[in-house]
């Protein structure tokens, strides 16, 4: 278990550089690396491009919970506190 997390921290951040063309199509050119290539970055902005960097980790969205796990934690909190309650009052 430990080797794979010490995996996980020592894999290089993988990137995504997204180049957006300034043409009535809005093309858009997708490259994954490990590294940016800012003179290709540099070179496609003077060519009046838009260009938008970001890790590939940071995608990652947390799932949102559903209403009925929302409401089972909610009510376990005010079980537990009226137990509490009960027997700090005995």
């Amino acid at each position: 278990m430990k080797s794979s997390v010490a995996n996980k921290k020592d894999k290089a951040p993988l990137f995504q550089v997204l180049l957006i063309k300034n043409d009535p199509n809005e093309d858009v050119e997708v490259h994954e690396a490990d590294e940016v290539n800012f003179l290709q970055v540099k070179q496609h902005l003077q060519n009046g491009g838009s260009v938008f960097i970001t890790s590939k980790e940071s995608q990652k969205q947390p799932i949102p919970k559903t209403k009925g796990q929302l409401n089972y934690t909610k009510s376990r909190r005010n079980l537990g506190f009226a137990l509490q309650q009960c027997l700090r009052s005995s």
